[in-house]
């Protein structure tokens, strides 16, 4: 268990990208909703991650997605981004959600996708400026839900990143 912990933990050399399989298994191990939830990582680029989620397990009394599933699907890609980035870049992460906004467009009637990204993608490096600086930054992350290709939902939040403890 402790070889696990420690594997997980590990800082990415930096540059190293991070697959789809292993963020999977490091998200279900560490966000135990998410693999309640059936979260699978469509994709890990650069600049976004897409995550998807089955219907079944995230149903509500009508049948379609429950509002909390599909925020926490949004919440979690855009988490999963900064994480992601910031291994990449050779730090080890403390990541907190401060505040977000979700807006639902249309109910979802099955699989549905949360596609991340930088609100400002130019904020990366005044963001990474200000953790090395002061051990703490702020930054807006993006994200929409997608269901047969249309747009559901979008999500805004504002995450924290903390330094070393």
């Amino acid at each position: 268990m402790a070889a696990r912990i420690a594997s997980a933990a590990r800082v990415r050399d930096q540059g190293e990208p991070v697959q789809p399989g292993e963020l999977a298994q490091y998200i279900h191990e560490h966000i135990p909703l998410s693999k309640a939830m059936g979260v699978s990582v469509v994709a890990v680029e650069d600049d976004a991650i897409t995550l998807q989620a089955p219907l079944e397990p995230n149903l509500n009394h009508r049948q379609t997605v429950f509002g909390g599933s599909a925020s926490a699907l949004a919440i979690l890609a855009s988490w999963a981004l900064l994480h992601v980035r910031l291994q990449s870049a050779g730090i080890a992460d403390r990541l907190v959600i401060q505040r977000n906004n979700m807006e639902y467009e249309s109910p979802i009637l099955g699989q549905f996708t949360a596609r991340s990204m930088l609100e400002h993608p130019e904020s990366w490096k005044p963001f990474m400026d200000m953790l090395a600086r002061r051990g703490k930054a702020r930054i807006t992350v993006l994200a929409v839900l997608e269901h047969l290709g249309r747009v559901a939902g979008r999500f805004s939040g504002q995450f924290v990143a903390l330094g070393k403890p």
